[in-house]
């Protein structure tokens, strides 16, 4: 069902709108993990590795789906709001036809290049075979995770984010039962993770395509729209292209820490697959929220409401740290037990490394739930400059700051990695929260 966004008490509205992403979150991410402990308790330590090792590749992939979810899910929202349903249908079209070519393409790029990518992050031998077919399998089912993301941005937009809601919930569940069956059962190893996340994926895909053209099709207008449009395929790459280019540089930027992580060796590398898993989980939930402060935001600007935009700004921000609180004590009291889902206690070495990330990051997720929220504002009136300025620099202090803290003239080794977090999520918080406020009286983005 659509809703218009426009309409209400802006922080209710909000509420009800995001709630349902946040359930998909839970769901996405509850798949996620279960690739890891299945893999980390039937196969291995090993496994576990091989399986973390490849995953800042499948990040950049992923990162270019999200992006382009990103970029429909703004345009479309505008128009939305702006009741322009003919354009509205072209943007959806020209979105659907784009990112099956856009997929098809890096899908071969990606299965040609997959042992160079491997190699490109220093992947210890011992895993490097499995991590290469984990790579490869996944990489072959990228249509189907582009195209659904795609339609879940195109959901969204329109108001409705209980419809992916249902296909995510199926898709995790059959990810999680069909994680245990090949792994534990026909004991496939890191295969049988790949091919669970394969299968699962691609139904998705084909019935989240299905779904959408026929709320297509309900959708009236009076006259014929352009099936494709280079002018709207214009329009979406403003917002597309730019969230992107963030998404795919902070994947880049997870390439050189995962390089410099696989420089301790496999149990480091074990250790980290599982404490990045759980924080990706928050992190994803702040994101998800500011993706849905960004359609928010849009449907208001392109209904000539920008007064109700503050107001979700800050609704926004009241639930993010309603969710940083049970994370941060789950992880900063709790992460033995949060990681023994992936590992056995005598894995001391990777316990200790997740153990201490975890106890390093979390206290500082009500600092990055600010950034998020006030990212996801500046997307949604297409202030992308200043959005792309702040996440570059979170990004670039990161990177840099690991290799420097992890340093052997310097007493932290591995801990200076996850210290860089902190870091850089603090200075680019103030960055964003400043140019929100600066946008915010003039947010055409003119």
């Amino acid at each position: 069902m659509n809703k218009d966004l426009t309409v209400g008490n802006p922080q209710s509205v909000l509420w009800r709108f995001t709630i349902p992403m946040f359930i998909s979150v839970v769901f996405q991410q509850l798949y996620n993990i279960a690739d890891s402990v299945i893999a980390g308790k039937f196969a291995g330590e090993d496994a576990l590795a091989a399986v973390g090792a490849s995953y800042p590749i499948t990040m950049i992939f992923m990162a270019i789906a999200v992006g382009s979810n990103i970029g429909c899910s703004v345009v479309i929202a505008r128009l939305f709001g702006a009741k322009a349903y003919r354009e509205l249908k072209t943007a959806v079209s020209t979105t659907l036809i784009a990112s099956v070519v856009i997929s098809l393409v890096l899908t071969v790029a990606g299965l040609l290049g997959s042992r160079g990518l491997m190699r490109l992050i220093n992947t210890p031998e011992n895993i490097f075979a499995d991590g290469d077919l984990y790579l490869r399998i996944y990489i072959g089912g990228f249509l189907a995770l582009f195209i659904y993301n795609v339609c879940t941005g195109i959901f969204t937009s329109l108001g409705d984010s209980r419809t992916p809601l249902w296909f995510l919930i199926g898709s995790s569940l059959g990810n999680i039962l069909l994680d245990y069956i090949f792994v534990a059962f026909f004991q496939w190893g890191v295969a049988g993770v790949a091919w669970a996340t394969f299968l699962a994926q691609g139904i998705a895909g084909i019935l989240a395509v299905l779904a959408l053209l026929k709320r297509l099709g309900s959708i009236e207008s009076r006259e014929p729209y352009a099936r494709f449009s280079w002018d709207m395929l214009s329009k979406i790459a403003v917002i597309a292209v730019p969230s992107i280019l963030q998404q795919s540089f902070i994947s880049v930027g997870n390439i050189f820490i995962q390089s410099l992580v696989n420089s301790f060796g496999s149990s480091v590398i074990a250790g980290y697959s599982a404490a990045i898993k759980l924080n990706t989980f928050t992190i994803t939930s702040f994101t998800t929220l500011g993706n849905g402060v960004s359609n928010f935001a849009s449907q208001n600007l392109g209904a000539g409401k920008t007064e109700r935009i503050r107001a979700g700004f800050k609704a926004g921000i009241r639930m993010a740290f309603l969710i940083a609180v049970p994370f941060f004590i789950l992880f900063f009291f709790a992460g033995n037990a949060m990681l023994s889902m992936f590992m056995d206690s005598d894995s001391t070495l990777a316990m200790s490394t997740g153990v201490t990330m975890l106890k390093i990051v979390s206290p500082f997720y009500f600092v990055i739930s600010l950034k998020l929220i006030a990212d996801g504002v500046l997307r949604g009136i297409a202030r992308m400059k200043e959005f792309m300025i702040s996440t570059f620099t979170d990004l670039i202090l990161r990177v840099i700051l690991s290799f420097v803290l992890s340093m052997t003239a310097l007493p932290f080794g591995v801990t200076g990695i996850w210290m860089s977090w902190p870091i850089g999520w603090s200075i680019a918080t103030v960055m964003s929260l400043w140019y929100y406020e600066r946008s915010l009286r003039a947010p055409s983005g003119e």
